[in-house]
């Protein structure tokens, strides 16, 4: 099954030789996604259906989305990719956890209604899980059918602490921190191995395309890559964050050429130090969060990210991502470019404006 892009070879090249010299420090401009769409969350409500996700055949699943892949527009330092996203933080399904698709949200929850005793967690690699084959059907057929015209990614993976939330529920995995810390410590160290498992046999397959790897945002890297996170972290110390999270997060680091580290929220911003500290966490992405102030309210913080010697992706508006590049230059950066929340006529015409013609403002980046 063929798949026609407007992506030749030429393009292929200087897309990967820009990516490399990114990672490397050696390109002194950010680099700039923009495109037309979204191919992992943007979609239609339907593909956040048990029918679509688990159910629909192959062929025809891998068909849906090579109709999408050929639809989009992409312009910068953007490139193909795919990867088949069933909610963030599959792992957990693939551990014998629920799924909890929802249409109208467009996203998966993956939640228990009742803590599974620890008594009953045994958080093992299960390589007849039917969530896991799944991902290893389409990511196959992927691979198999679009070959080195796509970038096949990982599946969105999940942190290790926030899939043990999801059997342990958010607020009882707080109170466990206390009063049963040992648990803990075991059952985030099996998520991690089993993490690990995963990774690996999905990066056998992945790695056929030559193209190296991409993140569930779209960052190239040309060896073994992934966006980690730890979205519970905001809600405890520094001290717990070291207690619980650092290890297992350095191991994850260690086992990869590209780690990248998805800092989400305020309340997260209080573990960037020990972050900062990873040799071997090669980036931070920042996402403000839901409420908060636009990237350029942060300014010190990016700074702060790129000062301690990391390389940061953001999602900003044209207008913001000028601001960043004059302010604190635009070196080590990647900007996705999307409309900035709160949406307004003005901050949409902008975006509208890049997307129909994006040279001029590319020109301004590169100046």
């Amino acid at each position: 099954m063929s798949i026609n892009l407007n992506f030749d070879a030429g393009r292929w090249s200087k897309v990967e030789k820009d990516w490399s010299a990114w990672w490397a420090g050696e390109i002194d401009r950010p680099l700039v996604l923009i495109q037309t769409l979204d191919t992992s969350i943007n979609g239609d409500p339907g593909e956040f259906t048990m029918d679509f996700m688990l159910r629909r055949p192959v062929p025809d699943y891998i068909e849906y989305y090579r109709k999408r892949l050929e639809s989009i527009h992409l312009a910068g330092d953007s490139y193909p990719y795919w990867l088949p996203y069933l909610g963030p933080g599959i792992v957990s399904a693939f551990l014998g956890g629920p799924v909890i698709p929802s249409s109208e949200q467009r996203t998966v929850w993956f939640s228990v209604d009742k803590p599974v005793p620890y008594e009953g967690l045994h958080l093992k690699y299960d390589a007849n899980n039917t969530w896991w084959r799944r991902v290893l059907e389409v990511t196959r057929a992927a691979v198999d059918s679009w070959g080195n015209k796509v970038v096949v990614g990982h599946t969105d993976m999940g942190g290790t602490m926030d899939i043990l939330a999801s059997f342990r529920t958010t607020g009882r995995l707080l109170y466990d921190l206390y009063d049963c810390p040992e648990e803990v410590v075991r059952c985030c160290r099996d998520i991690n191995r089993a993490w690990l498992r995963y990774y690996d046999e999905i990066y056998d397959i992945v790695k056929a395309t030559g193209r190296g790897t991409t993140f569930w945002t779209p960052l190239l890297s040309g060896g073994r890559g992934y966006m980690l996170q730890c979205d519970f972290s905001a809600m405890i110390s520094p001290q717990m964050f070291e207690k619980f999270a650092l290890d297992d997060l350095t191991t994850l680091c260690n086992s990869l050429d590209y780690a990248f580290y998805h800092l989400d929220g305020p309340n997260a911003v209080r573990h960037l130090d020990m972050l900062l500290s990873i040799k071997s966490l090669r980036g931070i992405q920042w996402i403000p969060g839901s409420g908060c102030p636009g990237h350029h309210n942060w300014l010190p913080l990016l700074k702060r990210m790129r000062d301690g010697g990391k390389l940061c992706q953001i999602y900003v508006s044209p207008a913001n991502a000028l601001l960043i590049d004059r302010e604190i230059g635009g070196k080590g950066f990647v900007f996705y470019i999307v409309p900035e929340e709160p949406f307004t006529e003005s901050g949409l015409n902008e975006y509208f404006d890049v997307l129909a013609d994006p040279q001029p403002f590319l020109r301004q980046l590169i100046s």
